[in-house]
């Protein structure tokens, strides 16, 4: 007992020891070398959970303090933080050998999509992905995505449970889960990944979207409960898109122009044809890159338009001044009738200037890396870190940054680079998209390729919800959700319940 107590106090005087040394390192030894080092009690977790809870409001107040850069301790691991759009240029375009984002995201997105894509392959085997799922992104592929993302969400609506009757109340975050599934699932997939979606189906992909749990950054192979969920999940998925690959490959199933018919053909540069098992693993990939973000962001302009109704009868009017015939009867979508909705796109852009489904985006030095007009270097091992939602959120750039205004795009573009700027990476020319206030789908080499298809998802399911109904908060409540930044992507905090109404049919 005594030898027990001996250790326990002995234990508790190392720790606050620990504890002293930190803060006198801190206040009496800064390192002038690099940049300012935000105040933290305790060593290792660091600001984790100030960051952790609010991440947003933590860069705030670090910017306020240190100006845009600053280092903060996180899990053992010092992230160098570059705010503004200058920051954005210097993490989003850093050179691939000064920054590596496979060693940062590796450990948490390996596992979920599987060996041989994405971040578990080299950079180089990863540009030829992009390049190979450019593919379902053209203009054509959009074109005949809006029909099937309309058919959808109308299929949705007539056969839900969530929107029987003339009105009631549904928490939009799940409802909203499930169209973007479905949408992602019947323009990307393919008819059989489509027709696949059932419980079954359903739960697996719960189970998979479970091992972005940010814990597996730093324990992403330890048995937890989500990780023996995710990893059965994600062998089972793989099977059952390889077993559509066999069957398709075996003359079983008419050719079809899909994804995966797509990348059936493919080959790398070396000559090798994509292997059936990466071909699965691009597949679960591009569902949930194509589900996720929307789903959030889909939320999110619900509620924006529950909170604001006026907002939403602004859009529908915009549908019948633009789109209508003489009896008042709205057509099917098209992407050129699309294209006419200006309120719409505006919705869209607000939303995702509001609520980036991804507040922090990380690479790892590899190199020691000098701050451009400063006397600072970044040293190895450091993350560096951008947040595109604080610019986006920033008073110099969107006068009343807090308040949801798509009419604020009325007269404003989004600040693209010219020609001069434009860049191949290996997957076709692109933007190097740092110049702008506005980066909701990120730069540089791993600039999301979807977002136009994103930007299309989103409005065609905006301009059908509209169609069918107006929206209002339950209660007379104001304002919108908080966040729940508990995982990798922010989303609204649930429940998060709006009021429907349904609009009377023409002639009715």
């Amino acid at each position: 007992m005594l030898s027990f107590l001996f250790l326990a106090s002995l234990l508790l005087v190392l720790c606050v020891a620990c504890v002293v040394a930190n803060i006198i390192r801190q206040l009496l030894f800064p390192n002038t070398r690099e940049p300012p080092v935000v105040f933290h009690w305790l060593p290792w977790l660091g600001s984790a959970i100030t960051y952790g809870k609010d991440p947003y409001k933590f860069l705030f107040a670090a910017r306020a303090k240190h100006g845009d850069i600053f280092t903060f301790v996180l899990l053992g691991r010092n992230v160098t933080v570059y705010l503004g759009i200058a920051g954005n240029d210097f993490v989003f375009n850093g050179k691939e050998t000064h920054v590596n984002a496979e060693e940062i995201y590796g450990p948490l997105c390996n596992p979920v999509f599987g060996e041989g894509v994405v971040y578990d392959c080299p950079n180089a085997k990863l540009m030829e992905q992009k390049k190979f799922v450019k593919f379902g992104l053209t203009t054509d592929a959009l074109k005949a995505h809006v029909r099937l993302i309309e058919q959808e969400v109308v299929d949705y609506i007539k056969s839900s449970r969530e929107f029987n009757g003339p009105s009631g109340i549904v928490n939009i975050p799940t409802v909203m889960a499930q169209i973007t599934i479905f949408t992602a699932a019947s323009a990307l997939q393919g008819p059989e990944v489509r027709s696949k979606l059932t419980n079954e189906f359903a739960n697996l992909y719960h189970d998979l979207d479970g091992g972005f749990s940010p814990i597996n950054f730093i324990l992403p192979h330890a048995p937890l409960p989500h990780n023996i969920k995710r990893d059965r999940a994600q062998l089972k998925m793989r099977k059952i898109y390889e077993s559509i690959i066999a069957e398709r490959r075996a003359g079983k199933i008419p050719r079809t122009t899909d994804m995966i018919s797509h990348l059936m053909q493919c080959s790398y540069k070396d000559g090798h044809p994509v292997p059936d098992s990466e071909i699965a693993n691009m597949m679960i990939t591009i569902l949930m890159a194509g589900q996720h973000n929307s789903s959030n962001v889909a939320s999110w302009i619900m509620l924006h338009l529950a909170n604001e109704p006026r907002i939403c009868e602004e859009l529908y009017q915009e549908q019948l001044d633009q789109l209508a015939d003489q009896n008042g009867n709205l057509p099917e979508l098209e992407l050129r009738t699309v294209e006419k909705l200006q309120l719409h796109s505006s919705v869209v852009k607000e939303t995702l200037r509001m609520h980036n489904a991804i507040h922090s985006i990380m690479r790892l030095v590899k190199q020691p890396l000098p701050v451009p007009k400063t006397t600072w270097t970044i040293p190895p091992g450091h993350a560096i870190l951008a947040s595109p939602g604080i610019s986006a959120n920033s008073e110099e750039y969107f006068p009343n940054p807090t308040k949801w205004d798509p009419h604020r795009w009325d007269n404003r573009n989004i600040e693209e680079d010219d020609e001069s700027e434009m860049v191949d990476y290996g997957y076709g020319r692109t933007s190097r998209g740092t110049k702008s206030p506005y980066l909701p789908f990120g730069g540089g080499r791993h600039r999301c390729i979807g977002e136009k298809f994103a930007y299309l998802n989103l409005e065609v399911i905006t301009a059908v919800m509209v169609r069918n109904f107006r929206f209002k908060n339950v209660d007379g409540r104001e304002g919108v959700p908080g966040t729940d930044y508990s995982t990798m992507f922010s989303r609204p905090l649930e429940p998060a319940e709006i009021c429907w109404e349904r609009r009377p049919v023409k002639g009715a």
